[in-house]
C-alpha cells in the first residue's frame, strides 16, 4: 500500500534570492553614489580661519580712496630762450623772488656777433636810403629847371607865333615866315608836353624806389629790435612773484634753447594732484567732492580738472580747497583722499574680502541657519567702495556670508564647518 509523501515547500526560491539581491546592488550602488558625489563636493574648513560677514541694511556711499600730491596752484617753468653760457646766477634756488627780479644772466657770442652784423646792414641801407633821397631832390630841382626853361621857351614861340600871325594877315611877312614860326611854337609846346611826362615818370619811379628803401630799413629796423631782444633774453627774469623752488644751472654751464633752467612757484596756495584708475574715468568729473584728514580735523576738497589723457592705465585730476587751505600743509605733501562718486543712500550692504577675487561678486558661500554648513549660491553686487559691495541679488538681511578667500576651495559646492 503506498503512502503519498508530504513536500516541504523551501520558503527562498532561487528567483527571490536573485530579484532581492539585486534590489540590495542597486540600493547599495545609489548610496556608494551618494556618498562620492558627497565627498567630492563637500569640504571641511575650520571656522575660526574664515571671516564670516552678515549682510544688512545700511547708508551706502561710493567713493574711491585716492593719493593726492600737494602742488602750488600756479607754477611758472624757466626754460631757455636763448642758448649760451651761463655766467651769472643772481639768486639761488628756495629764494623767494618778485616779479622782474634777475635769476641768471647766459653770455651768447654768437648772438653778438649777429646783432653786430644786423646793425652795420641796417647803417648802410640807411645810408642808401639817405643818397636816394638827395639824388631824388637833385634831379627834382633840375628836372623842374628845364621845366622852367621850357616854359619860357613856350611863351617866347607863343609871343612870336601870334606876332606873325597879325604881320602875315597884313601880308607884311611871306606865308613861309609864317608857317615857320607856327610850326616852331607847336615843336617848343611839344617838347614841354614830353619833358613833363618824362620827369613825371621819373619822379613816380625815385619814389617808388624810396619807399622800397624804406620798407628795407622798418623790416632791418624790426629784425634788430628782435635780436636785441633775444640778447635781453639771455638775462633770465622772474616772470612772477613767489619762490625759486628748483634751479639748474651751474655757471660756466652750456644750456641749449628750450632746455628747463628751474620754476617758480606762486604763492596764491595749493592744490592736489591725483592719478586714478582708468576705470573710473567715466565716473569722475568736474565738481566731484572729496575729504582727507590732516591734524585730526577734515578738510574738504573738488575737483575742478579732470586730464583726459590716460598713462600707464592711469588719469590724473586736479583738487582744489573748497573753503579755506589746510594749515600747515607743504609742497609735495601726500594727502590721503576719500573721493566721493556718489550721494549717501540706503542699500543692502555685505562687507567685502577676499571672496571677491576668485567670484567676480557671482556667488558666494552662505551659511545655513544651522552654523554647520556653508552653500555656494549665485548673489549679484553692485557698486563697492573700499569698505562694502551694494547687493542687488541673492542675499538678504542677516545672511552670514563666507568672505575671506576661497583659494584653498577648489571646485567644492559645500562647506563644512569644525
Amino acid at each position: 500500500m503506498s503512502m503519498d509523501r508530504m513536500i516541504t515547500k523551501k520558503k527562498w526560491p532561487p528567483r527571490r534570492i536573485v530579484a532581492y539581491s539585486l534590489v540590495a546592488a542597486f540600493v547599495l550602488l545609489v548610496a556608494y553614489l551618494l556618498l562620492f558625489q558627497s565627498h567630492r563636493a563637500t569640504l571641511n574648513v575650520e571656522a575660526e580661519k574664515l571671516t564670516i560677514s552678515t549682510v544688512q541694511r545700511g547708508p551706502f556711499q561710493e567713493f574711491i580712496p585716492i593719493m593726492g600730491e600737494v602742488l602750488p596752484m600756479q607754477t611758472i617753468f624757466l626754460d631757455v630762450e636763448e642758448g649760451g653760457l651761463v655766467e651769472t646766477i643772481y639768486i639761488e634756488a628756495g629764494s623767494a623772488v618778485r616779479k622782474g627780479d634777475k635769476i641768471l644772466k647766459l653770455s651768447n657770442t654768437s648772438l653778438l656777433m649777429d646783432i653786430m652784423y644786423r646793425e652795420a646792414e641796417l647803417f648802410q641801407q640807411i645810408n642808401n636810403l639817405r643818397n636816394t633821397r638827395l639824388l631824388f631832390e637833385q634831379n627834382r630841382l633840375s628836372l623842374k629847371r628845364e621845366l622852367a626853361d621850357l616854359d619860357f621857351q613856350v611863351e617866347k614861340q607863343r609871343r612870336k607865333f601870334e606876332s606873325y600871325q597879325s604881320l602875315y594877315a597884313e601880308k607884311l611877312v611871306s606865308r613861309h615866315e609864317f608857317e615857320d614860326t607856327r610850326d616852331e611854337f607847336e615843336l617848343v609846346k611839344t617838347k614841354r608836353q614830353l619833358a613833363a611826362e618824362s620827369q613825371e615818370k621819373d619822379l613816380n619811379y625815385r619814389q617808388q624806389q624810396i619807399g622800397q628803401l624804406e620798407d628795407s630799413v622798418r623790416r632791418m629796423e624790426e629784425n634788430l629790435r628782435i635780436a636785441k631782444g633775444k640778447l635781453d633774453n639771455l638775462t633770465v627774469r622772474a616772470p612772477i612773484g613767489g619762490t625759486l623752488t628748483s634751479l639748474q644751472a651751474e655757471p660756466g654751464q652750456s644750456k641749449s634753447p628750450g632746455e628747463r633752467l628751474g620754476q617758480i612757484d606762486a604763492p596764491e596756495g595749493f592744490k592736489a594732484r591725483a592719478e586714478i584708475d582708468e576705470f573710473y574715468i567715466d565716473r569722475v568729473q568736474k565738481g566731484k567732492p572729496g575729504q582727507f584728514e590732516l591734524s585730526g580735523n577734515t578738510h574738504h576738497m573738488v575737483v575742478t580738472r579732470v586730464y583726459p589723457e590716460v598713462r600707464g592705465g592711469k588719469f590724473s585730476v586736479d583738487l582744489e580747497f573748497r573753503d579755506r587751505q589746510a594749515p600747515g600743509i607743504r609742497r609735495g605733501q601726500t594727502l590721503h583722499i576719500r573721493l566721493e562718486l556718489s550721494d549717501v543712500a540706503e542699500a543692502l550692504l555685505l562687507p567685502r574680502g577676499g571672496f571677491f577675487q576668485k567670484t567676480g561678486g557671482n556667488w558666494a558661500f552662505v551659511v545655513e541657519p544651522d552654523g554647520k554648513t556653508a552653500i555656494k549660491r549665485d548673489i549679484r553686487l553692485g557698486r563697492q567702495n573700499p569698505d562694502v559691495f551694494e547687493v542687488l541679488g541673492g542675499l538678504h538681511p542677516g545672511d552670514r556670508v563666507v568672505t575671506s578667500s576661497y583659494d584653498s576651495f577648489g571646485d567644492n559646492e559645500r562647506l563644512v564647518l569644525k
